[in-house]
């Protein structure tokens, strides 16, 4: 779920990265927020923000997921990198991953960024991963249609 860093071993970014935490509905939709650290208080913030209770959360091994089954998620697993595990019958965080490599080899084209520009980047790919087995052209001109351009 999260990721910036290696989000197993890494309660910071690295000197000079941007520290990004996503979501995936599996088969769906996915959802990315820059945030400043990786901490429990703030992914848990997150996930509980953005799912239901009754969701199936799974994730990697991160202690910064520890405590979600306190907070009423009953359905947590857990695949651990750190320990050469990446699936475990139907958990796994490839959906995710998969959307981690995408936004990788979008954003890795720039050669580096203005950090303020980072977000809109990251929302850009998020955009497209989302709409991808859709006409891109098709989407923007229907949004355009339904709410112009504000231009000042």
């Amino acid at each position: 779920m999260a990721h910036g860093a290696s989000a197993e071993n890494a309660a910071v970014a690295p000197r000079g990265k941007t520290i990004v935490f996503g979501l995936l509905k599996r088969g769906d939709q996915v959802y990315t927020e820059i945030v400043p650290d990786c901490s429990s208080a703030t992914l848990q913030r997150i996930i509980k923000g953005k799912t239901s209770i009754d969701s199936v959360i799974h994730s990697d091994g991160w202690r910064g997921y520890n405590g979600l089954v306190d907070f009423g998620y009953k359905k947590h697993f857990r695949v651990h990198h750190s320990k050469n595990e990446f699936a475990r019958g139907n958990s796994h965080i490839n959906g995710i991953e998969s959307f981690w490599g995408y936004a990788k080899n979008r954003l890795v084209k720039f050669k580096g960024m203005d950090k303020s520009m980072f977000n809109l980047h990251l929302k850009e790919c998020e955009f497209r991963f989302n709409n991808r087995k859709q006409d891109i052209y098709k989407v923007l001109l229907g949004m355009f249609r339904k709410e112009s351009l504000k231009l000042s």
